[in-house]
């Protein structure tokens, strides 16, 4: 059986996946939360997206955080760089050409904010490293 063909487990089997990607993907122990936005984060978005076979978690950053930028999502690409670092995923230079690279395909006003954003997100993890 493939990890997108999973309907079959128990659901509580699917939210120990989805609490332990969570806690990968981010770099910190997220335990389980309460009502139904939490449920669908943790067993689908996590438990079931994340934790399909074809793509590395890096390329799913990658490919997050342009989307981030595009939609002018920075404090949400602000977690996702700074889980990126912290999990060796991408590193300061590398989020840096990250940064220039998006001005030309989100825009130089935008891609900026995406760089300076970068900068902070590279500045507190070189403090807490």
């Amino acid at each position: 059986m493939t990890r997108s063909h999973m309907s079959d487990e128990a659901p509580e089997e699917i939210r120990k996946r989805g609490l332990r990607r969570m806690s990968e993907v981010y770099g910190w122990e997220v335990s389980d939360g309460p009502g139904d936005y939490f449920a669908h984060t943790a067993d689908q978005v996590f438990g079931n997206v994340w934790a399909r076979e074809g793509l590395t978690d890096r390329d799913r950053r990658l490919l997050l955080l342009g989307a981030l930028a595009a939609s002018n999502n920075i404090d949400v690409a602000e977690i996702q760089a700074g889980a990126a670092l912290a999990n060796g995923e991408l590193t300061p230079e590398q989020l840096e050409e990250i940064g220039l690279f998006l001005c030309y395909y989100v825009g130089w006003p935008q891609g900026t904010k995406m760089h300076f954003m970068f900068g902070e997100a590279i500045k507190k993890h070189r403090k807490n490293t």
